[in-house]
């Protein structure tokens, strides 16, 4: 993917983004997150007033990697899609921890609770 169709997807809206997330995701049978030294992943907090703990995710290792330029120990991990729907989600879920899915440019990020994602990855999935 060339510089210029990178930058042209991260300065999408959330919901472009969100359902470019779909579709990427969909195809490619795997989603990336972000790691630190310690194999611990990246979590967020929103800025709203309710401070929504979030972990963020892309649908590609390029975008992880954009996302982590200029940030000391962080690099993209991928998790297998399966293994994401299987217990990633649901242990979030559990823990009370939304889904940040594809922060953009201007950290802009769409925030879901992680059984939406699941149903709408599910529904996705259904169509191949």
């Amino acid at each position: 993917m060339s510089n210029d169709d990178l930058k042209a997807i991260l300065e999408m809206d959330d919901e472009s983004r969100y359902d470019y997330f779909i579709g990427m995701v969909g195809e490619e049978r795997e989603v990336w997150i972000l790691v630190n030294d310690d194999e611990q992943f990246l979590k967020l907090h929103s800025d709203d007033q309710d401070a929504v703990e979030y972990l963020p995710l892309w649908p590609l290792e390029a975008f992880a990697e954009e996302y982590a330029k200029g940030e000391t120990g962080l690099k993209p991990r991928g998790i297998p899609l399966p293994q994401f729907l299987n217990r990633w989600l649901p242990g979030l879920g559990k823990d009370g921890i939304s889904v940040g899915v594809f922060p953009g440019a201007d950290d802009s990020v769409w925030i879901i609770e992680a059984g939406e994602l699941e149903q709408d990855l599910r529904d996705e999935l259904a169509q191949f």
